[in-house]
């Protein structure tokens, strides 16, 4: 058996992370970017990536190399595609993993993203990136998208407390259209998982608007009960 493996050339196998997060005040979503410290390619623009360790499953892999640049782990995480293309790494055969995870922006330790030189780059006005990495990209744009709309992992890019207004701008910006606020609220309180907070946010409007905040177990037992989250609004 052993001889047979021997037979067959041995390939790098690598993840590559594609972290989004969303700016509350530019009403925009992001996505971490860093400057690559090697060749080939070095110094331009690339997702958080390795190649995995000995004795180290993708998932893992996937988490150390997150966990390294945002100082998070257990975060939410999908594994999205392999790319395995003969070329798409000029420096030898490399297949890679992506894998896409939601975090808060400003929860980055700036201490991290100076060591790495990771910055937050708008979706709408994305660099160039390295290899196959902007497919990657368009790809888990295109993932997140149906995600949103059948899962309420959304919030996981919002503070524990949220308006309405700030909830709608959020999916917007994952949409990359507007939506009917009319349409929005009443589909969004109809699923009674929102919870209607004592305080109001007032840095933007004197007359304020009430802050929300997601029942997450309220979502699960609707959920056992055959419930279905659903936000595909126009």
């Amino acid at each position: 058996m052993l001889e047979i493996y021997s037979r067959h050339p041995k390939h790098f196998l690598a993840v590559d992370c594609i972290i989004f997060g969303y700016d509350l005040a530019e009403k925009e979503l992001k996505l971490l970017l860093i400057k690559r410290s090697f060749e080939p390619a070095k110094g331009h623009w690339s997702l958080s990536g390795g190649f995995v360790e000995e004795g180290e499953g993708l998932d893992d892999a996937a988490n150390r190399v997150l966990c390294s640049l945002t100082g998070f782990s257990n975060l939410y995480m999908e594994q999205l595609y392999t790319y395995g293309e003969v070329d798409r790494d000029p420096g030898d055969r490399v297949i890679s993993t992506a894998y896409f995870s939601l975090i808060g922006i400003h929860e980055i330790e700036h201490e991290l993203r100076e060591k790495y030189g990771a910055h937050w780059r708008s979706i709408s006005n994305l660099p160039d990136l390295i290899f196959d990495h902007r497919r990657m990209v368009d790809r888990a744009l295109k993932e997140l998208v149906e995600k949103v709309k059948a899962h309420p992992v959304g919030f996981e890019l919002l503070p524990e407390k949220f308006t309405l207004v700030q909830l709608q701008n959020l999916y917007e910006a994952i949409y990359q259209k507007s939506i009917d606020k009319r349409n929005f609220r009443k589909k969004i309180l109809s699923m009674n998982l929102l919870e209607k907070q004592e305080d109001k946010e007032r840095e933007t409007s004197k007359k304020g608007a009430w802050y929300y905040r997601f029942n997450e177990e309220k979502y699960e037992e609707f959920t056992r009960n055959g419930f279905f989250f659903n936000l595909a609004v126009s």
